[in-house]
């Protein structure tokens, strides 16, 4: 196990152990206990008690954050023609189709996001070895295969994230930057929380969320008590 350095033990030290804090106060903490010398991410991690392995018990859904990520989102666009004008008025950082498809086949994955449409799902479909084991197939539950491939820009732009619970039960997500006030941290944990509240399979028993943590990256982990997030 890696040796803290001072600092970071200083940090760690002002979090107890096993006491749930209120999302106020963590969202506060979060940035306080912070050891990276970059603006750090603050992750958002669930566990729930479902059974991930049951397709009724699959939670999955897209929020809209408030106040963002505070990431720069690279957003990759594969459409027609007549859909290219719409998705670069928007905020699209690449554009285009076969090229790009083939550029993703040669090994090219410096994006974050891709948006296409149900015409050409059949062209990128060949390329789910690739992007699938990286999180970046396109998938309309998500929003990322549609028509409106302009309006689907924008909102991704703007903060828009799709949220899945892993194989052990639990949902990972960012939910800003070290450099947000604790004000902004605690809405966004609070959106996204009442999302994942909302998505709550009626197959799903016993207690549905059984911990929450917030921490940075390099940061310890916080827990929060579910009943202080406004929903």
């Amino acid at each position: 196990m890696a040796k803290l350095t001072k600092k970071q033990k200083t940090f760690v030290d002002k979090v107890e152990n096993g006491l749930e804090y209120d999302i106020v106060e963590a969202s506060q903490l979060v940035k306080d206990t912070g050891t990276a010398k970059f603006d750090a991410s603050v992750d958002f991690a669930i566990r729930l008690g479902v059974d991930p392995k049951k397709a009724n018990q699959m939670v999955r859904g897209i929020v809209t954050l408030p106040h963002g990520t505070g990431k720069e989102t690279k957003v990759l666009v594969l459409c027609t023609p007549d859909k290219e004008q719409e998705a670069k008025d928007n905020g699209a950082d690449y554009v285009g189709l076969d090229d790009y498809i083939e550029k993703i086949q040669n090994g090219w994955t410096d994006i974050d996001v891709i948006i296409t449409m149900p015409s050409v799902m059949a062209k990128v479909g060949k390329l789910g070895r690739v992007l699938g084991p990286r999180g970046l197939m396109p998938n309309p539950k998500s929003g990322t295969v549609t028509m409106e491939v302009g309006k689907a820009v924008s909102e991704v732009k703007a903060g828009k994230i799709d949220f899945k619970v892993d194989k052990y039960g639990i949902i990972h997500a960012s939910i800003g930057k070290v450099s947000f006030d604790k004000e902004k941290i605690k809405d966004n944990a609070d959106e996204l929380y009442r999302n994942i509240i909302k998505l709550k399979p009626t197959s799903a028993k016993g207690t549905y969320v059984k911990s929450v943590y917030i921490s940075s990256t390099m940061g310890p982990g916080i827990k929060v008590d579910p009943k202080s997030f406004e929903i």
